[in-house]
């Protein structure tokens, strides 16, 4: 017998939600590098947990460990969701999913709700929401790394059009939540902004200004 279609109602949403912020919530920098002997990832650099601070300890494995890992909590929240749900409201659901992994990784209730800025998580879920998205996306941070050489900037870039690739492409519910997302990126990245705009922002390969 096939499955009733699963309605979109407030519940719904609250459980794509908490499903979503459940998996984003798991702080893996903090493990990886505390099982790896470094102490906690949160006493050095910028002092979250993402793959960039990761990187500041010099084990290159360990931050690609975590940028892997980090993408992987929100591309699952959404495929997680999209299974479980069914019919039209899937769609909607999985990026509500999406949405919490990412609130999940950025405020996360085991760590004081001091997490990392998101943008791995956020890659994520645009790969497995809309792979062409999270294409796009994924080149245009590459196109912006390799000719200006910052990595905030090429992430700040790629946040900022997604939701514009998503809505020309045919997909307005997903450019709707990547224009949140996009919102959340730039605010948890306004001292990189402060710092692209002063050129104090350290460039890839390169040393930090003074």
């Amino acid at each position: 017998m096939t499955p009733a279609p699963t309605e979109l109602t407030l519940a719904a949403e609250i459980v794509a939600l908490l499903i979503g912020y459940g998996f984003g919530s798991l702080p893996f920098g903090l493990v990886i590098t505390r099982m790896a002997g470094l102490g906690d990832i949160r006493s050095i650099g910028s002092g979250n947990i993402g793959a960039t601070n990761v990187l500041r300890t010099g084990r290159k494995d360990l931050a690609l460990a975590t940028l892997l890992l980090d993408s992987g909590k929100g591309a699952i929240a959404v495929i997680i969701v999209r299974l479980l749900a069914d019919g039209p409201a899937a769609e909607i659901l999985a990026l509500i999913a999406g949405v919490g992994a990412v609130i999940g990784h950025n405020f996360p209730m085991w760590l004081n709700f001091k997490g990392g800025k998101g943008m791995a998580t956020t890659i994520g879920l645009i790969i497995a929401a809309v792979p062409v998205v999270g294409g796009m996306a994924c080149l245009t941070w590459l196109v912006i790394a390799a000719i200006f050489r910052y990595s905030s900037l090429a992430a700040l870039v790629a946040l900022a059009l997604a939701p514009a690739y998503a809505y020309i492409l045919g997909y307005p519910n997903a450019a709707l939540a990547f224009l949140v997302l996009g919102i959340l990126g730039w605010a948890r990245h306004h001292q990189n902004v402060v710092r692209l705009v002063k050129g104090t922002e350290s460039k890839i390969g390169g040393a930090k200004s003074a």
